[in-house]
This record gives C-alpha cells, structure tokens and sequence, in this order.
C-alpha cells in the first residue's frame, strides 16, 4: 500500500497526460469518436466517482466522530471550527482579489462577444437563514441519502458529542465507530488504487468534447483564470503553510498533486474527499482536526470558485462595454466571499454565485451564457484550487494545535 501511495502522483499524472493526448486524437477523429468517448469511456469514470460518494458519507461520518470524541472537549471542537472557518473566509477574499488583479491586467487581450439574444435564467439564490436553517438535519439517515454534507456534519457532530458525554456507557458505540472507520478505510484503499484509469476515462470525453472552445474566442478568459489558480496556489497557500503551518511550500504542494490531479479531473471537492484525506495523513496533519477541517472545507471553501467569479464578472463586463469601479470590485470581494458560505452544498453552487456577483454590481445575469460552454474547463481548476486550500487548512489548524497543546503542558 505504501508503494501505491508513493506512486500514486506520478500515476494519476501520467493518466491525466494519456488522457488529454487521447481525447485530442478522437477529436480530431471526428464527430464519432468523440461520441465513443462519451457512450463507451465516460461511464467508467462515472462508476469511479459513484464509489468515491458511496465511501465518502461514512468515511466522513465516522472519522468526524472519532476525531470529535479524540478531542474530549466540545468547546476545543467549536474552537477549531471558528478557526477554520475564519481561515476559509479570509483565503476566499485573496482569492477573489487575485482573480480580480489578473482579470483587468489582461481584459484588454479579451475577444469582446456578441452580447444580444442571450438568454439565461439565474437559479433562485438560497437565503442566508434558510442555508442556517437547512444545516440541521429533520431525518437521521436522508442526509447521508442525499449526501448533503453540512446535515452529514452536524450529525456526526451530534454523535461525537453524544459519545462524550454519555462517558463510559458511550464507549462500546465508540468502539463499533472505530471498526466501522477501519473497514470503510480498507474499501477506499481499494477504490483508490483504480485512480488513474479513472482519471484517463474521466480526461477523454471532456478533452474531446470541449477541443474547440477551449482553442477558440474564449482562450483569454480561460488562460487569465488559469494563471490566476496557479499564482493562488504557488503564493497564497505557500506563504500561509509556511508562515502558519510551519511546513515547506515545496512539501505541501508535493504532497498536495494527488488530491489536486485527482480533483482537477472529476470536478467535485466531495467526490475527491477519499483522496484529500489520504494526501492529509501523508502531510502529517493530525487525524482528529483532518477529519473535521477537510470535509467541512469540501463544502463550504471555494478560493477557485472565487478566482472564477472576479476572472468571469470583468469578462462578461468587458462584453457589455461596462466599466467596473472601485467600490464595484470591492463589493465583487464581499459578495463571492460571503456567498461562499451562503451556497455551500448548493447543486451548481459556482454559478448561483456567478450570478449573485453579477447583480451585486449591476451586471446583467444573461452574460453567464456568454462562459457556460467552456465553464467544464473553468471547474476542472476551481476545484483542483479548493481542494489545495482544504488540505492547507488541514496543516495550518493541525500545526497550531500541536503547538498550543505543547505551551499548556510545557506549564
């Protein structure tokens, strides 16, 4: 098994490199292989992610409760997660300002779209008391059903807490979840081993279906989002493990490629969670703060998510002829950090933020049409960026408690 995660990067690198040469051969092929692509390779990739969401609800569950019980304080665990939160919040706003930086640097090399005749209808943006209210769960088991991970949260919170304090009559319950957790950890080992054929099944189809666009009038848009993950990613998240966590930048990205690869090629933050958590232990973040600061990450953290709005809004602005001051950036920075908690676990969450951004500033909603052909290739680096920024908040959070608990006992 150590083999395998060792090699795993270099792997799922290799996969993802097969993957695009591929998908550029059958679409160049013509309009039947890329329809193979989609009918007889996709699927496999699909079977993949089907059993990463299967094993991600009672991995999620069980080791959110081990490591609440681990911590035997429920206001250390409220602690920790207004830590992480906060962390989360400010991220996303560096974030949205890099997007924002790197959008008016390179607007000008924008090719300018027709505009008239677009049609989009922005789904109706959940509201903050009800998000609040839709985070406590009215059923014990349709959560985990639907996979709706702040409920999955609460209720695994619930049951640590529960554990706790019912002392030693919790205890067998306690030691059932640590066996439930050891076996569930067993059949994510042996999904996890498949990654990288699923990784070329997954790369194929959205290589050749998506050729043309990303070649075509929105490669600017696309290269400036691009460049601005990357710079987020290299700089932000470097400095912050550095100087908060205590671990080299060049360590943490290493360890980091397999959860980002992964993520970038399934487009889903829950989905890649398995793999996240993986990448967390081999970073040497502490179990019991992992198993609370990445799930809650995988639903609530979206610096790419981020990036793309600042990136999408100066583009669509630029289509309309607006110019957007100042003040209208700076609500832009509010809005999509602020809307990064009021969406979360919200089916196509980065457009209803994509479009709350936009009214925030008077931007007509119809221009999201202008980017949603090409938005597969935007998600594939939004989410690999998100995905990065959980596992930073892993071993910042870890490292400042290693610390603070080494104080109190050095007194």
């Amino acid at each position: 098994m150590e083999k395998i995660k060792k090699s795993l990067p270099l792997q799922i690198f290799i996969a993802l490199g097969l993957g695009i040469v591929v998908g550029l051969i059958m679409l160049a092929a013509g309009e039947g292989a890329v329809n193979f692509a989609n009918e007889y390779i996709k699927p496999f990739g699909t079977i993949f992610l089907n059993l990463l969401k299967f094993i991600v609800v009672p991995i999620v569950i069980t080791s959110i409760i081990q490591g609440v019980v681990s911590l035997s304080d429920i206001k250390k665990v409220g602690t920790i997660g207004l830590r992480t939160i906060l962390y989360y919040f400010c991220t996303t706003a560096f974030a949205i300002i890099i997007g924002l930086i790197f959008a008016n640097l390179f607007k000008g090399a924008y090719a300018v779209l027709e505009t008239s005749g677009l049609e989009y209808e922005a789904a109706e943006p959940t509201k903050f008391m009800d998000t609040l209210v839709n985070i406590f769960p009215s059923n014990l088991f349709q959560p985990m059903v639907d996979a709706t991970m702040l409920q999955v949260i609460v209720i695994a919170l619930f049951v640590g807490f529960g554990i706790i304090i019912a002392g030693e009559k919790g205890l067998p319950f306690k030691t059932w979840i640590d066996s439930a957790y050891e076996v569930f950890m067993v059949i994510m080992s042996g999904i996890i081993k498949i990654t990288p054929i699923a990784v070329f099944c997954m790369m194929v189809p959205v290589v050749a279906s998506n050729g043309p666009q990303i070649l075509g009038s929105l490669a600017m848009v696309l290269l400036t989002a691009y460049i601005a993950y990357i710079v987020h990613v290299m700089f932000t998240y470097s400095i912050a493990v550095k100087t908060l966590g205590h671990m080299s930048p060049i360590a943490f990205l290493k360890g980091a490629l397999p959860a980002f690869l992964f993520a970038f090629s399934s487009t889903s933050s829950i989905g890649t969670l398995p793999v996240t958590m993986e990448c967390a232990e081999n970073l040497g973040a502490r179990k019991d703060v992992a198993s609370f600061t990445l799930p809650l990450g995988a639903t609530i953290n979206m610096d790419g998510t981020a990036i793309y709005q600042g990136v999408a809004a100066i583009f669509i602005a630029t289509c309309f002829g607006i110019n957007l001051t100042l003040g209208q950036m700076v609500t832009i920075i509010l809005t999509a950090t602020l809307a990064s908690i009021g969406t979360a676990g919200t089916p196509g969450a980065g457009m209803i933020m994509l479009a709350m951004v936009l009214q925030s500033v008077g931007l007509p909603v119809e221009g999201i049409a202008l980017i949603m052909g090409v938005d597969k290739i935007f998600d594939m680096g939004r989410t690999g960026v998100n995905v990065v920024g959980d596992l930073s908040a892993a071993v910042i959070i870890s490292d400042y408690e290693t610390r603070r608990e080494a104080k109190e006992a050095a007194k």
